[in-house]
């Protein structure tokens, strides 16, 4: 199925601001189903230019109404109709103006009425909404239902003198509350003149238990909201007072709510607000969970790598201990494997999340093994590419496999001979390619991996088969030598 901006570009002209104001008020348009119990159909007039007249319309996007049950089984996005087909969205187009509920009419075995709202950006006339709803449900309207239908009545006229959507960034449909998780009405003076029922269950929980009909929003705010929910740099009275669209959270010892506060606009004049709200004590509670549980995560790497240093620190005096040449040379060795893991362990304990930062942590392998050759005054090495964010999982094996491939190259392959190292890196499609090439003596003649007694190469080859999943070639070129390691992500 074609999406939205497909189906605006393949019938009309619209520049990209007119089809981002319909992708917007379809992103938006929830909202206004479930006020007002109606199915909803944005229409869009097909034009061969900018200046002709429509040939007829598209159905480009539609809605159903969680409130109340839909009046069509059948999608119609897509479908098309002639002009004069429907006589009320051809005068709502040319007229550019509302055209109120008609008479029922039968469809199926649903009496239904309809109203077509032009959608105004600048001057023009962009598409229109009908709207469609069962005439038998109107009959005898409760409270909650008169409220909801004049808000939506307000929010269509703001449709059709262009001031509804909101251009906000901080109202997002993914995340704002819905019309059923509570809703207030505010006059023109920030005064609650209705709240349903699911609002009241909201404001009771943080302990609020008188009517809330008759109060100013903004006072009932500072009397039940906590000192910390009131730290904002608006206050409590200017961010409720309906003048503009805000996003307020209220706590207390007795849980969360969100409000968000949308204008309602008549021509330039404000007349009220709508205040959708959301209790969120749950969503806050677990969240404040995975904080605490993401600070004790990165202490423990923060310990693990004290603790590693302190191992480190120990063996290293050991080796200044040992007069055996080939024990203190196995002991450094060891120290180098362990920092290489402490390295991984520090990178977490300062992330912000769950991933390492590989090509940093790369940075400082190569800076660590420079300080350890004694050639490091002569030495050039060079890293191109990058493998961005790997999991903690795959960059602790890989820093040790890097680390001795790296040391081979520095004491195998450049240390009778060379100069240059450069390092490799690319990641596509789920796989990572990292290349280590010198410009040393080479592999000796007959060299196998799998036969190798060469300890780093050992510990390289079973991290890369069974850490990694991956592959790990050794050869000789004309430039030196030459590791190729290939494992999935």
């Amino acid at each position: 199925m074609a999406t939205l901006l497909e189906l605006i570009n393949d019938n009309s002209k619209l520049t990209p601001s007119e089809a981002e104001h319909l992708a917007e008020l379809v992103a938006e348009w929830r909202l206004i189903a479930d006020l007002s119990f109606a199915d909803l159909v944005l229409w869009l007039p097909i034009r061969k230019n900018d200046k002709s007249w429509p040939d007829g319309y598209i159905a480009i996007a539609q809605i159903r109404p969680t409130t109340a049950a839909t009046v069509f089984s059948n999608d119609l996005i897509g479908s098309t109709i002639n002009w004069g087909q429907r006589p009320r969205i051809d005068q709502a187009l040319s007229d550019s103006e509302i055209v109120r509920d008609a008479q029922p009419e039968l469809v199926g075995e649903i009496m239904i009425k309809e109203e077509s709202i032009p959608v105004i950006f600048g001057s023009k006339t962009l598409a229109v909404i009908s709207r469609h709803r069962n005439s038998d449900l109107m009959r005898m309207p409760s409270k909650l239902e008169l409220n909801y239908r004049e808000i939506a009545h307000n929010i269509f006229q703001m449709i059709a003198e262009g001031n509804f959507p909101i251009r906000n960034s901080i109202y997002s449909s993914e995340s704002a509350p819905r019309v059923g998780d509570g809703l207030l009405r505010l006059d023109i003076n920030g005064v609650i003149t209705y709240a349903s029922p699911n609002a009241r269950s909201a404001f009771s929980r943080l302990s609020w238990n008188s009517a809330l009909e008759g109060q100013l929003l903004a006072e009932v705010a500072e009397q039940i909201a906590s000192p910390q929910s009131q730290a904002h740099e608006e206050a409590l009275r200017v961010q409720l007072s309906g003048r503009a669209i805000r996003r307020v959270e209220m706590e207390n010892s007795g849980g969360t709510i969100e409000l968000l506060v949308l204008p309602l606009i008549q021509g330039s004049d404000r007349i009220g607000a709508l205040v959708l709200l959301q209790n969120v004590t749950e969503l806050r509670r677990r969240e404040r969970e995975l904080v605490t549980k993401d600070a004790t995560i990165r202490e423990i790497h923060h310990r693990v790598k004290n603790n590693l240093q302190t191992v480190s620190a120990l063996l290293r005096l050991q080796a200044r201990r040992i007069d055996d040449p080939a024990a203190s040379a196995a002991l450094n060795e060891a120290v180098r494997r362990i920092a290489s893991i402490a390295l991984v362990h520090e990178t977490l304990s300062s992330g912000t999340d769950a991933s390492v930062a590989f090509d940093d942590v790369l940075d400082r392998l190569v800076s660590h093994s420079l300080d350890l050759s004694s050639r490091m005054n002569e030495l050039v090495i060079t890293r191109s590419g990058q493998l961005g964010s790997l999991d903690p999982a795959i960059a602790t094996p890989l820093s040790l496999v890097v680390t001795e491939l790296i040391h081979n190259a520095l004491e195998h392959g450049l240390e009778h001979g060379g100069r240059s190292l450069e390092i490799l890196l690319e990641r596509s499609a789920g796989v990572a390619h990292i290349s280590i090439i010198d410009n040393g003596v080479g592999l000796p003649e007959g060299f196998d991996l799998t036969t190798s007694s060469n300890l780093g190469l050992q510990i390289v080859r079973t991290l890369t088969e069974n850490e990694l999943k991956g592959e790990l070639v050794l050869e000789s070129t004309e430039r030196g030598t030459t590791a190729r390691l290939t494992f999935p992500i």
